[in-house]
Formats: structure tokens, sequence, C-alpha cells
């Protein structure tokens, strides 16, 4: 089983969480898609779904890896990515809590546009099926969180109409579909109206 493993290598500087106001609108939309159902855990125990925030040109807030057990989350969940590098595979953050197995993936959106200010990677087989080769498709061979699905994702968005579509599908990710937006709303909207 490969999911929910951490394929970049991460540098963690454990620190304090961000204040509570930088994260009320984060907290408040990863606990209503775990309340959808599509951030959670698996029955064999490995969590899915992911969610982030541009904090600046250079840094994002995400939820922490292995946190999709969690019904209700806080600031204590949150990490800030502060630095990363594709080609090197390596990511940085500093906070409570070491960053999501997806970040790198997110990192690439934010760097391809500044327009991309909230992102959401969620599980939904069904959506997941039937919008492959429908709606902007990573190739199947592609695994998550990796230098190679950052550069995928750089290719739908130079190939395909994705930054108008805003969703996409993670084919070689077993049910990942991921939607981003200029705000979390927006991204959840785009969610919405697909499943």
């Amino acid at each position: 089983m490969d999911e929910g493993v951490i394929k970049y290598v991460g540098h963690w500087t454990p620190g304090a969480p961000m204040k509570e106001a930088e994260l009320t609108e984060l907290v408040a939309w990863r606990d209503r898609m775990w309340q959808a159902q599509q951030i959670g855990l698996y029955p064999n125990g490995i969590g899915y779904g992911n969610i982030s925030l541009r904090r600046s040109a250079h840094s994002f807030a995400v939820s922490g890896t292995q946190t999709g057990h969690l019904a209700q989350t806080s600031v204590h969940h949150y990490t800030l990515v502060d630095d990363w590098d594709i080609d090197r595979n390596t990511l940085h953050c500093t906070g409570p809590i070491q960053a999501s197995s997806e970040s790198l993936t997110h990192a690439a959106l934010y760097d391809y546009s500044s327009a991309i200010r909230a992102i959401i990677h969620v599980h939904n087989r069904p959506l997941w099926q039937r919008g492959q080769g429908v709606l902007p498709t990573t190739a199947a061979s592609v695994p998550y969180g990796t230098p190679a699905m950052a550069y995928e994702m750089m290719r739908l968005l130079n190939q395909e109409d994705l930054m108008q579509t805003r969703i996409l599908i993670m084919a070689g990710h077993e049910e990942g579909v991921l939607v981003f937006g200029p705000t979390l709303e927006a991204a959840a909207q785009v969610l919405y109206q697909h499943m």
C-alpha cells in the first residue's frame, strides 16, 4: 500500500501553530469536506484528502500528514510550507505537524499561477471514474506526491483548459480529485458542480 506515504524529502521545523484567525477558513472548509466524506480514513487506517491556502507568494498553509481520521481539526493540524524545490523533490515546513504527503503537488500549482490561492484534494470514486479522460486527467503511470506528479500538473495547466475548469482527475491516484480556485469556497463550488 502506497497511499498516505510522504514521498518528498521533508524538512520539518517543529514550531508553534499559526494564529487561529489565519486558519479559520481553512479549518472550516477542511472539516466540511470531512463531513461530506471527501476527506477521511479508509478502513485500513490510511487517511486521504488534504487542503491548502496560499499565505504569500512563496508559502501556503496545508493540512498535516495523517489527519484524515479527524472529524474536527484545530490550528495544531496545519503547518506552513515555506520552501520547496520540485526538481530536487524537497519541501520545508514549519509548525506543529509535518505537511501532507501531497504538498509538493500543491506547491506546483501555487508556482504556476498567483491566481491559484486555494486547493482541495479529495477522494471521490464516482467522480474519479466518470471524470477520467473527460476532465483534465493525469497520466495513470504518474504516482501522487512526486516531482513527476508536479510536472504532470504543469503539463495539464499548459495543454488543457485546466485554469478554466479548475478540476483534475489523478488517474494514477485511486479516487483522487483535485480542485482549486481563488478561494476555498470557489474551489469547493467546482467540486460540488461535478459531484
